[in-house]
């Protein structure tokens, strides 16, 4: 079965999506997600997005998603490395990620994870 590596870096986890995604594996990494957050008690989540070239609305609502179901397991979330044509789609589509953090790269990311205390 295809997954979505996620690595762990003290108490972040750090999700670097480099493959079309399809519902199973959306299931997938949510439930290997919201798993290695409880097991490693991470207080944050990075997922790094910059391989994807496009968006849909369906990748934009696992985004939320993941980030909703991180955020009531007490984790907070960044996602890092968007493309001016995603963010220009998540807009259009209406999808304004509520609860999930952004950042230009992984560097800023884990930077503001470290900085706002993890909230």
């Amino acid at each position: 079965m295809e997954r979505i590596p996620i690595l762990r870096m003290g108490d972040l986890l750090l999700v670097t999506i480099q493959v079309d995604m399809h519902d199973r594996l959306v299931m997938t990494l949510q439930d290997d997600l919201t798993e290695r957050i409880v097991k490693h008690r991470a207080k944050g989540v990075l997922i790094d997005i910059s391989a994807l070239d496009i968006v849909d609305s369906f990748i934009g609502r696992m985004i939320n998603n993941t980030a909703a179901m991180a955020r009531v397991l007490d984790a907070t979330t960044v996602v890092v490395g968007m493309q001016p044509a995603v963010a220009i789609t998540l807009v259009e589509l209406g999808l304004s990620l509520q609860g999930v953090r952004t950042a230009l790269d992984v560097e800023r990311g884990m930077a503001l994870l470290a900085g706002s205390g993890r909230r």
